[in-house]
């Protein structure tokens, strides 16, 4: 079967080590199922896989892609769960110290058919489509997860989400908006401003720039480029929630505004199976649906991975096998 995958790791040059070809066919273990492809969505998880980050080389080569959508052995249409625990582990799957995202220790999604644990399988309602579907296990369940578990906000309060660009920022803006929060976001342009209030934002500003007011809590996931403003935007007891650092790993502390402010500063990795079942009803109800920046066939995997790269995307890239 066709799919991309990671056949070298080079920081440098990421696009250099994805190879579009055959691969052998995957095989289903107990309590594992088959799933055909129909759709699958492109995350900066895979740009960093390519670069290494999560995925040493001895794993290579190793098909790419967290997000899917598709039908199994029984024609079920489903959305996968990307991710994969410890079968002992009990509670929220979120904090299970052994769990991995498929393409990292499991072969990903690009690619024309996968095998996944059968509960990872969350059922695929007929109004979304199968593109739309794909677009919800990384970011839009990140967002999720960010917004309605660790943030603590109410509909009402203010949320800052920076970089307006990314992902799980546009997905968070769309929800935060479609939760009846006040949403503000920053974009580095003029085309991502425009584009963060497209998909709800009350307001957008350029990264730093002063705010009309404090903020009760800030969606981060750019890091190092936008932690100082952050902690700046936060009113006294508010809350950074960060799942992400796309600028780097090294933002400048400033614990003296931490502590004198009572900041808090929460972690969050992607969601739980529930979670995403939540997410998906909420769509349902509301009839918000992800925004699709292109569609584009596996065999032009790279180049949508190169716009992820260039920054210019404006919603998901999805691949149909």
């Amino acid at each position: 079967m066709l799919a991309a995958f990671a056949s070298r790791i080079d920081p440098d040059d990421p696009l250099g080590g994805l190879e579009i070809g055959e691969v052998p066919e995957p095989s289903a273990p107990e309590g594992w199922a088959l799933v055909e492809v129909r759709a699958a969505a492109l995350n900066h998880h895979d740009v960093w896989s390519l670069k290494g980050i999560g995925l040493p080389a001895e794993r290579l080569p190793m098909i790419l892609g967290c997000d899917a959508a598709g039908v199994d052995a029984d024609g079920n249409e489903v959305i996968v769960h990307a991710l994969v625990g410890d079968p002992e582990w009990r509670g929220d799957e979120a904090l299970d110290p052994k769990r991995t995202i498929l393409s990292e220790v499991h072969p990903g999604t690009l690619a024309e058919r996968i095998a996944v644990p059968r509960h990872n399988l969350v059922a695929k309602p007929e109004a979304l489509s199968f593109e739309q579907a794909a677009c919800l296990p990384t970011a839009w369940l990140t967002a999720y997860r960010m917004l309605f578990t660790r943030s603590d906000l109410q509909p009402g309060q203010t949320v800052l989400v920076q970089g307006a660009g990314g992902g799980v920022a546009s997905s968070a803006i769309a929800l935060a908006r479609a939760a009846g929060m006040r949403v503000w976001a920053t974009g580095r342009d003029e085309r991502k401003r425009a584009f963060a209030e497209e998909l709800g934002a009350h307001e957008s500003f350029e990264p730093g720039a002063r705010l009309p007011e404090r903020v009760d809590a800030v969606i981060e996931t750019v890091g190092e480029a936008t932690w100082a403003h952050s902690l700046r935007a936060l009113r006294p007891g508010g809350r950074i929630v960060v799942a992400g650092a796309t600028s780097g790993f090294e933002p400048p502390a400033d614990l003296s505004r931490v502590f004198f402010k009572q900041l808090e500063v929460v972690g969050s990795t992607m969601g739980t199976r529930e979670e995403l079942r939540q997410l998906v009803s909420l769509l349902q109800s509301t009839g918000l649906r992800p925004r699709i920046d292109s569609t584009l066939p596996l065999s032009e995997t790279a180049d949508g991975i190169a716009a992820m790269i260039a920054g210019d995307v404006f919603g998901k890239i999805v691949i149909v096998p």
